[in-house]
């Protein structure tokens, strides 16, 4: 069911077309930033950095163009990228940009293409400096502690360290390095942690649903939340899921799954061994989906996907950009209910999303806070729990 269908439309898409706004700033100084980094992270082939600078240069003033035609999902792309072709990067929809953004930097990399440098992520040097981090040591050796705490308060500290894991994802340190050192707020614009932990009551069993995010800090206090809701019989079973390719710089695919359980025998041994039993057991199931990279909302959810979302007892969708895609990446008044935004969603569905965009919904209160300024909605100071059952 699409966007339009559900009245999506009286809400007009966030695009890039005002100059100095967020939305151009990712457009404009962001993406090429990410693509200086991406070449300096392999030593790659003079056609490869050739192609990387035709997309810089492209991204910031030139015009949407179809993909190769000998590209594996080049058909799918003409489909998605019709109503665009010839126009500004700027003036088609944010979330529709970003996408193809990424995609475009896929074949200029030559992820998918025959050759040495297929399947390679070209943002794993990043990902493994943040998980090499001495730093992270003392994030995990409280996520460790969690199962030494009484039951009733490893839950919500479990959703807290998930919540604000998101509060600086590697994409954002690349336009801001300073983002990952503020201090983590506790400003929730909306908290449905209740109707949560009603979802989540001990040894209610059922299959829970958690879409990740990123990959490194973020996935680790995921990967405790996992552990709780198994350990805790708030679920009998989990799946994790997970982007089949890479994405948004630091999106978690399954290699970044294994990092983390690598880093996690480092410092918490127990928790690694709980995870990984779960894994063998079939308890805990990784999945992946073309749909997570492709450049659509939930409302044009897959048969496939939309099933298992309805089968289960509840889906966890974390971060931003899964925010943008459940409740449509649109100028809605922020008064606007999450209930009615999300009702075309197939299964209960919660939100655990640091700020760290314009979009928002089922936050009634925060006229004080956009009298200020939008810089609140973006700088991963604020959060918030939202659950539609």
């Amino acid at each position: 069911m699409t966007e339009a269908d559900q009245g999506l439309a009286d809400a007009p898409p966030i695009l890039s077309d005002v100059p100095g706004s967020f939305t151009w700033r990712v457009l404009h100084d962001r993406h090429p930033a990410i693509i200086e980094q991406v070449s300096r992270a392999f030593p790659y082939p003079p056609r490869i950095r050739a192609a990387l600078a035709r997309l810089a240069q492209d991204a910031v003033s030139g015009v949407v163009e179809p993909l190769p035609a000998d590209a594996h999902d080049a058909a799918d792309w003409a489909r998605w990228s019709a109503p665009y072709l010839g126009m500004a990067w700027y003036d088609v929809p944010f979330l529709w940009a970003e996408n193809y953004f990424y995609r475009r930097l896929l074949e200029a990399v030559e992820y998918f293409r025959p050759g040495p440098w297929r399947g390679l992520d070209p943002f794993t040097p990043q990902k493994s400096a943040e998980l090499a981090d001495p730093a992270l040591d003392a994030d995990l050796a409280a996520l460790a502690d969690l199962a030494g705490r009484p039951a009733e308060e490893q839950l919500t500290a479990a959703v807290d360290a998930a919540l604000w894991g998101n509060r600086a994802d590697l994409a954002t340190r690349v336009s801001n390095p300073e983002a990952e050192h503020r201090k983590q707020a506790s400003d929730l614009v909306a908290d449905d942690s209740a109707a949560l932990r009603r979802l989540l009551a001990p040894g209610s069993g059922g299959t829970v649903c958690l879409v990740a995010d990123n990959a490194g800090r973020e996935l680790m206090p995921d990967l405790a939340l996992i552990d709780v809701l198994l350990r805790e019989g708030l679920a009998d079973r989990v799946e994790l899921h997970l982007k089949p390719q890479p994405y948004f710089v630091s999106d978690a695919m399954l290699h970044d799954l294994l990092s983390c359980l690598r880093r996690l025998a480092e410092t918490a041994q127990g928790l690694r061994e709980r995870l990984w039993s779960a894994l063998d057991d079939g308890s805990l199931e990784v999945l992946t989906d073309g749909f997570y990279c492709e450049p659509l909302s939930y409302h044009d959810l897959p048969g496939d996907l939309a099933a298992r979302f309805r089968a289960a007892k509840l889906t966890i969708v974390k971060g931003d950009l899964n925010y943008r895609r459940l409740v449509g990446d649109r100028h809605w008044p922020a008064h606007t209910p999450f209930d009615a935004v999300t009702a075309y969603f197939p299964g209960a569905v919660a939100a655990l999303r640091t700020l760290k965009s314009e979009v928002l919904v089922g936050a009634p209160d925060v006229a004080a806070l956009d009298a200020a300024g939008p810089g609140w909605r973006l700088d991963g100071a604020h959060g918030l729990i939202q659950v539609r059952i």
